[in-house]
């Protein structure tokens, strides 16, 4: 799910696939002690941990600002990002491959994106190595 969306925020998925019955929800909370906010996609029982809704570090109780199931956001938003939507189903073998194998989401990119370069805010991470 994280390289999806990394993918999705760098323009590189070209067409997003996704099982009809993904059940991930997309959670943005805001706390409002340091006016922060941040986006977290979980499946339904991990919305239901009370950690997401507290900051680790202070303890304040945050600010939920969306809540919705990841597929309904998707749909609304994924124009957003240049891509096409792609609806697949677990009843055939190819689509069942697709959702044991890639958990029910995944894409086909526009260009190779090392996501392992990335680290969680997205952000290139610096390395001497790759210096001249």
């Amino acid at each position: 799910m994280k390289d999806v969306v990394s993918g999705l925020d760098a323009g590189a998925i070209e067409t997003l696939i996704v099982w009809e019955e993904f059940e991930h929800k997309r959670i943005t909370v805001h706390n409002p002690h340091t006016d922060l906010k941040e986006t977290v996609y979980v499946t339904e029982a991990g919305a239901k941990d009370p950690k997401l809704y507290r900051d680790k570090d202070s303890g304040v109780e945050l600010d939920i600002i969306e809540n919705e199931p990841f597929v309904e956001w998707i749909v609304s938003n994924y124009k957003t990002f240049g891509t096409k939507l792609q609806f697949v189903s677990d009843r055939s073998s190819e689509g069942n491959q697709f959702c044991k194998g890639f958990g029910g989401i995944g894409g086909v990119m526009r260009y190779r994106v090392e996501f392992e370069m990335y680290d969680e805010t997205g952000i290139h991470e610096d390395s001497d190595d790759d210096f001249m």
